[in-house]
């Protein structure tokens, strides 16, 4: 398998690259970390004029806080975050989605923004960034925007990137005092895209009723899906397994149209968002107790 005759250029600024992409006769593809454009090229299923690779982009390569908030920029890679020290301490959830991610040759080279961006439905860090509310910039011809991570994900493979515009960095808010958190996935083999995940958030207040509630799940549709129904079923409980299976089997009955593929069938998929719903609203509250 080769890809189709293209040209590459490698930009040395941020401005540089928005301006290769400005030519809008021109097919351009962005190159971030390659792990999953360069075999979509191979078998021709993109067929880019322009690759045009961000490797030099240092000011894209960083993960620092601002005012309690985890800021990623785009180039990052995944196997930066598996062992930066600021991701463990300030987004501990956002450390453990990583360590879901493939293998460590596939997070030595894939990069944060190149995930998000990408929007594979069953990916982990784009699940991540619903889940925990993050903000996505972008940076285009008409200059630098912000997009929260429920209006990013539009479809398969498709966001509210606009022509020519590059994202540039993933902002996700600082975690609230004594939340509980849990990501939970199934794969049929390890390193594999997962068949269904599922990811948590949440708090008990002072009577220790759950509170906050938030869950997404994801490899279920065209994009990560908020489970806003489940949240309402939570809400002012008191934690139980009893009801946090009840909960998520009704809610997992109730997903539309969930993928259905030769990798697992639309009851398969409904059976293990329950399942792992139950779980990960269970681990949760362990450590939203233990945090108290």
């Amino acid at each position: 398998m080769k890809p189709a005759p293209f040209d590459y250029v490698v930009p040395g600024t941020l401005d540089e690259a928005v301006g290769y992409l400005a030519d809008e006769d021109i097919e351009s593809h962005v190159l971030a970390g390659g792990q999953s454009l360069v075999p979509a090229m191979n078998m021709r299923m993109a067929r880019p004029e322009l690759l045009v690779d961000l490797g030099k982009l240092d000011e894209l390569d960083f993960i620092r806080e601002d005012n309690g908030s985890l800021v990623v920029g785009a180039m990052t890679t995944k196997r930066s975050m598996e062992f930066s020290p600021i991701v463990a301490s300030s987004q501990p959830l956002v450390h453990a989605a990583t360590l879901m991610i493939a293998h460590p040759q596939i997070r030595n080279r894939g990069t944060v923004g190149g995930s998000v961006a990408h929007a594979d439905p069953a990916a982990e860090y784009p699940a991540v960034a619903m889940l925990l509310d993050a903000e996505i910039k972008a940076q285009g011809p008409g200059g630098e925007r912000t997009i929260s991570s429920s209006d990013f994900f539009i479809t398969y493979f498709t966001t509210a990137l606009e022509e020519g515009e590059i994202l540039t960095e993933v902002r996700f808010p600082p975690a609230t005092p004594n939340t509980g958190w849990s990501f939970k996935e199934f794969s049929r083999r390890h390193g594999d895209f997962a068949l269904a995940g599922v990811g948590v958030t949440l708090n008990l207040d002072a009577s220790g009723h759950c509170e906050n509630t938030r869950v997404v799940a994801f490899a279920l549709g065209a994009t990560p899906i908020r489970a806003r129904a489940l949240e309402a079923a939570i809400n002012g409980e008191t934690p139980s397994e009893a009801l946090f299976a009840a909960a998520s089997k009704t809610v997992a009955e109730g997903l539309e149209d969930p993928t259905s593929d030769v990798h697992a069938s639309v009851e398969y998929r409904r059976e293990l968002a329950s399942v792992l719903g139950a779980r990960a609203l269970g681990e949760a509250v362990e450590r939203a107790r233990a945090s108290q």
